[in-house]
């Protein structure tokens, strides 16, 4: 098996973005719901707007320009195509750092925090907070698409960030991720004990099984339980889209993958649930030129079903509980989050929990000075 590591640029060719072109301008629309809003899913009338924006003002070649900025490459692992992006900080003693994202977001979440981590200096940091910075594509997403075998589960996906981080000579080094990334993340320290300093999440990934006992609840703190009537109202009006892409990905893949609008709503649709605050439109808290960009690389790359298939993949291990590692580990969870420290810390050993009444589950988008900060000091203690 080769352990080669690929330069790898992007260059999505100008049929492609001709094509998107011709589909966009050719859309065959449903009729508008009554009343067009967000009850009922993404409404009409924003999504055409948005729509036209992304086939007649949307400039996918300076976004790739942007990414491009950023030294990438290829390699393969377990079998599988990794696209990561690898930026070296040119201050002395920088420490190494591997970013995950989730679903549906990409490497493009990550964008606003590589320079900031980098090169603290000109952001405003110390210098002593450098780090190096590795932000792989998850298997089946954008760049690191299609899947090409079954079983792409937290721990597999863990194991394979390990052999990357080997393969690019890090000896020691920290771990980040929020969504999947939140999952993934602690799990690497799990896979990789010797190896992973600390582990910080945004939003971490363990919640409490529901209904919970009144006598629980009662136990809970005023946020605590705002959270978990938050959970529960998640299990009744937005469990849909994990029901479809944890039990039919093939079948949710033909419309996603043939009409960039169908792909565009179905994204959408979870950027208007969670980011913050939920009454607001996603182009009022993200660029929307970042939000078309992160969707435009699902469409590029044909990748709705694979990355979907990421959630079939987890079957029961979404709820099986973990060994703790002994990780140090910090979790920021931001407004629109629903995590409660009492019940990851029966996974992980938490030194450290920051809630803020503002910012959403994308916060690397949406808050990344926030989040930059939140990195730097825990990282301060778990650098060595």
């Amino acid at each position: 098996m080769t352990e080669d590591i690929t330069p790898f640029r992007i260059d999505i060719p100008q049929q492609q973005l001709d094509d998107l072109q011709d589909r966009l301008g050719r859309a065959r629309w449903p009729a508008a719901l009554p009343g067009d809003d967000w009850d009922t899913g993404v409404p009409v009338h924003w999504l055409r707007d948005l729509t036209e924006y992304w086939r007649t003002g949307y400039d996918w070649r300076a976004a790739e320009a942007r990414l491009n900025r950023y030294p990438q490459f290829t390699t393969t692992i377990d079998g599988q195509h990794i696209h990561f992006l690898h930026v070296r900080s040119l201050e002395p003693g920088a420490f190494p750092l591997i970013l995950t994202h989730g679903w549906p977001d990409s490497i493009v979440g990550f964008l606003d925090l590589i320079e900031p981590l980098t090169d603290p200096r000109a952001h405003g940091g110390d210098p002593a907070d450098a780090f190096d910075v590795v932000i792989p594509s998850l298997p089946g997403f954008g760049f690191s698409g299609p899947t090409v075998d079954r079983g792409w589960t937290t721990d597999r996906i863990a194991g394979a960030w390990a052999e990357l981080m080997r393969r690019l000579g890090y000896q020691r080094y920290g771990a980040q991720g929020g969504d999947l990334g939140a999952a993934i993340s602690p799990q690497l320290g799990r896979v990789a004990p010797d190896h992973v300093t600390g582990v910080h999440v945004n939003g971490p990934s363990i919640v409490p099984p529901m209904p919970l006992p009144d006598e629980e609840l009662a136990e809970l703190s005023e946020i605590e339980r705002d959270r978990v009537h938050r959970i529960e109202a998640f299990m009744l009006e937005e469990y849909g889209y994990i029901a479809i892409q944890s039990t039919r990905p093939q079948t949710i893949a033909y419309g996603l993958t043939d009409s960039p609008i169908g792909q565009l709503a179905w994204i959408m649709d979870k950027f208007r649930e969670w980011t913050h605050p939920r009454n607001t439109v996603p182009e009022k808290i993200i660029d929307r030129d970042r939000l078309l960009t992160n969707a435009s690389i699902y469409w590029f790359t044909r990748t709705a079903g694979s990355a979907a298939y990421v959630g079939y993949a987890q079957g029961s291990n979404w709820t099986t509980p973990h060994t703790n590692s002994g990780i140090p580990t910090a979790a920021i969870v931001f407004a629109q989050d629903v995590s409660i420290r009492r019940y990851a810390e029966e996974q992980n050993t938490v030194t450290r929990w920051t809630d803020v009444d503002h910012g959403g589950h994308f916060a690397a988008m949406e808050e990344p000075d926030v989040l930059t900060a939140d990195i730097r000091e825990f990282f301060r203690g778990c650098r060595s």
